[in-house]
C-alpha cells in the first residue's frame, strides 16, 4: 500500500518537473514536500498515513 503511494507521487512529482515552465513549478514543490514527510514518517516507525 505504501509503495503504491509513494510510486503514485513519484510519478506525480517527475510530471511536475515536466510541466514546471507551465505551473511555475508548485506542483513541483508540494509533491516534494509530500514526499519529504512521509519518508520522515516512516524513518521515525509511524504509519505513513
Amino acid at each position: 500500500m505504501l509503495w503504491m503511494i509513494v510510486l503514485i507521487l513519484l510519478v506525480l512529482w517527475l510530471l511536475g518537473v515536466v510541466t514546471a515552465y507551465t505551473l511555475n513549478g508548485l506542483i513541483h514543490l508540494l509533491l516534494l514536500i509530500i514526499v519529504i514527510v512521509l519518508l520522515v514518517r516512516v524513518i521515525q516507525g509511524r504509519p505513513p498515513v
